[in-house]
Formats: C-alpha cells, sequence, structure tokens
C-alpha cells in the first residue's frame, strides 16, 4: 500500500473467511496496530455485498430493497411523468443497479435471483403505467429488456465472443481456454471452448470458467462464427 501512495484505515478494514468446510468454525483474527480485526459474516466492497458461502443472499436482497424504495418515489411523481421520461428515470436508476457486477451470481438457482426478476417486473409495469396483475413478458419485450437471468447469460457470451476472437483484454485468456483437437476434426473449426472437469470434492459449478464453456458450446454453429461483435449480440 506504501508503494501505491494509500493509507490503510484499521477502523475500516473488515476480514472475511471462505472455509472450505461451512460447519467448521474458524477462529481467525489479524491484529492492525491497537485494532483487533475479527471475522465478519459479509463484508462491502466496491457495492457489492460479499458472504462467507459465497452465495449473495445479502447482496442480493440489499440490492432489491434499494431498488424497491427507488420505484416507491418514482411511483409517487408518475402521474406527472411521460412514459418515456419514466423508462429513463427507471433504467438510469433501477436497471443499472440489477446490471452491476450481475456477473458475480451467475450460476445462482433461479428461486436466488427471483427477487431481482420481481423488481424488473415491477419496473416494466411501471413504466408503462400497468396493474400488477398485467403480464410482464410483453412489456419486457417493448422495452428491449432482457430478463435478469438472460441478461447475465448474453453478457457473459459476450465476453466470452471478445476472448475467443482476441479482442479482450489478455488477462482474461486465462479464464476460457479454446478447444484444440488432436488430430483433424471438424469441431477444430466450431469456435468451441474446454469445459474444465470436476475431480475430487471441489465443486465448479459456480465458477465462470465452468460455466461460460458450456453455454458457449450450446450456441449454434453459426452464431459462434459471427464475424463481429454487433453481428453476434444480434
Amino acid at each position: 500500500m506504501k508503494e501505491h501512495h494509500l493509507q490503510l484505515n484499521p477502523a475500516k478494514t473488515e476480514l472475511l473467511v471462505f472455509p472450505a468446510n461451512p460447519a467448521v468454525e474458524h477462529n481467525i483474527t489479524v491484529q492492525l496496530g491497537a485494532t483487533t480485526v475479527t471475522p465478519s459474516k459479509s463484508v462491502r466492497n466496491l457495492g457489492v455485498t460479499i458472504d462467507s458461502r459465497l452465495n449473495f443472499t445479502d447482496h442480493i436482497s440489499k440490492t432489491a430493497r434499494s431498488c424497491r424504495f427507488t420505484l416507491y418515489n418514482i411511483r409517487k411523481i408518475r402521474p406527472f411523468l411521460s412514459e418515456h421520461a419514466t423508462q429513463l428515470l427507471v433504467q438510469s436508476l433501477v436497471i443499472t443497479r440489477l446490471d452491476y457486477c450481475n456477473a458475480l451470481i451467475e450460476g445462482l438457482p433461479a428461486c436466488a435471483i427471483r427477487p431481482l426478476q420481481m423488481i424488473q417486473n415491477a419496473a416494466a409495469r411501471l413504466v408503462f403505467n400497468e396493474p400488477k396483475r398485467v403480464h410482464v413478458t410483453p412489456l419486457l419485450v417493448s422495452l428491449h429488456w432482457l430478463p435478469v437471468d438472460a441478461c447475465i447469460k448474453f453478457k457473459a457470451l459476450m465476453l466470452a465472443y471478445r476472448i475467443v476472437t482476441g479482442s479482450a483484454p489478455a488477462y482474461l485468456k486465462s479464464f476460457l481456454q479454446s478447444y484444440a483437437p488432436t488430430g483433424s476434426l471438424r469441431s477444430a473449426k466450431e469456435r468451441r471452448l474446454v469445459v474444465p472437469t470436476q475431480r475430487g470434492t471441489k465443486k465448479l459449478s459456480r465458477t465462470s470458467s465452468f460455466i461460460i464453456p458450456h453455454w458457449w458450446n450450446d450456441l449454434p454453429n453459426s452464431i459462434r462464427e459471427a464475424d463481429s461483435l454487433s453481428v453476434f449480440k444480434k
């Protein structure tokens, strides 16, 4: 920190332990000057609440609560706003919060992401000033909003395309590996990615290096071979 001209603030320093076995309690402390830092159940970093089990329950609940309060305030002034103005407000104050760092929650079950999807549904109904029981899918299509889980998948696949085509930063290439068969097979030209194998007791089902290759290889070959990112997005 001294090399980067940063000062350590012991009063704001937090400690988070990621145990291999959640059933085991680790009595770990860190001494910083006169301050003793003890482990916390969750910490906040760059606007993301991280918990020791990496299920992001606290982050999802806090994001949903913040967005719900914002929608409540916009709803109070909705009679004075046009549909376009409401859409701009909702997109800038609510949808951006749903999209922020959502790659961290990829691989979570649908029940865990449901609170965020309910926020998006309420936002779409607010834009069109529709009641709660109105079917939300046509509204999302009109707004060109992908559902939360589809948006996460879309962003991950765009990252995969950039890595495969070499337009992504070099440090990201270590996360995904292009498939190169030993012989002259047809799959050598299909831009496939290597899916890591799960060995021992390690679970890779929540890691990007395991999830993204599955999603990428499931795409039709014509999409994986798109000439540019704009074509791939369409």
